[in-house]
């Protein structure tokens, strides 16, 4: 279970002040010493990750934080990490120790219910000192799960692991499809898998595979092929697919080949539904029809790659983007957790397929572009558009085809 990847986790983030004993909270939930636990504040410098089976839930991951009251400059570059947790936390515990209930715990609580992450406040050595009655009592009044912790010798922790059984989101439990949705059981989909510089060697990409598997899930069977092969695979089918998948990357050579009545879209799409908001994603895309010559685009990569030579992300999506508006654009590009604070500078984010990451974070990353008015689309689409099949990328997506016929309406012309 420790090779499920991140993404597939429910992400449970454990925030407080220095010192209330978050660390070995966490060792005392994983049955391990995975953070350095010691009696001096602040010994946690950096998020760090524990992955775990918790039953009945499945895989989550643990995220144990910097001290949130942090002092100094090194201590804000603490808590900026500590803050970028919020986006990714599916489930937030705020630890507060010896009674000690102020503003910030309070903060942490409003920044959580303020994200609609459930929370739950657990009260650590309790053994020392309990929880103020008046704070007990208004945190159950409003339903809040509070647990009274000694994490040094384990009193509570199994009262804990319930209640993030409890807390656990609904679309978690029942996450939704990658694409079994999309075709009936017993029928095939082809998926088109280019093997160029960027494809690993021995092994296929994480959204093949994954999308390989949600497929047998559902009861339906697969043909892999290169995009050279196509058209030679179709032909030796006895019946058409229900649906065709491709790299992004292919889908003027994959359109071409694949004939008008088969549903066809990119596995970049797919995930744009699977981890994000797919209808938003598409009203950010059409505001690619407002991008001028010298605007600046913010390019977001989740993985923390090495780029090559014809990098997706800082060459060719650039490149068909400058072509699309007919003239320079201004691009930055971010990896990993790190997402500007100010976004007013841009006039579009486009962001990989994000098939490490949870929703969660994908979704908190859309809310803080939708705030600064910023339009977000996502990789497959972006590519989709520039290249002039984003209509047919969008075919097996009924909800999808609405919202994007509804943007046609509203620019009051043609798209693509």
């Amino acid at each position: 279970m420790q090779k499920t990847p991140k993404g597939f986790r429910l992400h449970i983030g454990i925030f407080g002040r220095r010192n209330v004993g978050k660390s070995s909270l966490l060792n005392a939930l994983t049955r391990q010493s995975v953070a350095i636990v010691s009696d001096v504040a602040g010994t946690t410098t950096d998020p760090v990750e524990k992955p775990m089976e918790l039953l009945p839930i499945g895989p989550v991951l643990f995220i144990d934080t910097a001290g949130i009251d942090d002092v100094g400059d090194l201590g804000e570059m603490r808590m900026q990490r500590t803050r970028q947790v919020f986006d990714r936390t599916d489930v937030g515990v705020i630890v507060a120790a010896e009674g000690r209930w102020g503003s910030f715990e309070q903060a942490m609580l409003e920044e959580l219910e303020h994200r609609e992450i459930p929370p739950i406040v657990v009260f650590n050595k309790s053994d020392l000192c309990g929880p103020p009655a008046d704070v007990f009592r208004q945190l159950s009044e409003r339903e809040i799960p509070t647990i009274r912790t000694a994490a040094t010798c384990g009193d509570g922790v199994l009262d804990l692991r319930e209640a993030l059984i409890r807390q656990a989101p609904e679309d978690f439990i029942n996450a939704p499809a990658i694409l079994g949705d999309l075709i009936p059981p017993g029928e095939l989909v082809v998926m088109v898998v280019p093997i160029d510089l960027e494809a690993p060697k021995g092994r296929l990409i994480l959204p093949q595979v994954q999308s390989i598997r949600d497929a047998l899930d559902h009861n339906a069977y697969c043909m892999v092929a290169k995009e050279t092969e196509l058209r030679d695979a179709l032909d030796r089918l006895k019946r058409p697919p229900a649906l065709v998948v491709t790299d992004s990357q292919a889908f003027l050579k994959v359109a071409a080949d694949t004939p008008p009545d088969v549903p066809m879209t990119g596995f970049s799409v797919l995930y744009a539904r699977a981890k994000g908001d797919l209808n938003e994603f598409i009203r950010g895309v059409m505001a690619m029809d407002r991008l001028k010559p010298g605007g600046r685009v913010l390019v977001a990569e989740a993985c923390t790659h090495h780029p090559i030579g014809d990098d997706i992300g800082r060459v060719k999506i650039p490149h068909w983007l400058r072509q699309y508006v007919g003239g320079e654009l201004h691009f930055d590009v971010v990896q990993g957790h790190d997402f500007p604070e100010d976004l007013s500078q841009y006039d579009l984010v486009v962001h990989c397929g994000a098939c490490m990451w949870n929703r969660r974070e994908v979704l908190s990353r859309m809310v803080r572009c939708r705030k600064a008015g910023v339009p977000m689309a996502n990789y497959g689409l972006t590519i989709a558009k520039s290249l002039g099949i984003l209509e047919r990328a969008l075919g097996p997506f009924p909800s999808a085809m609405e919202t994007y016929h509804g943007c046609l309406a509203e620019a009051g012309g043609e798209g693509t």
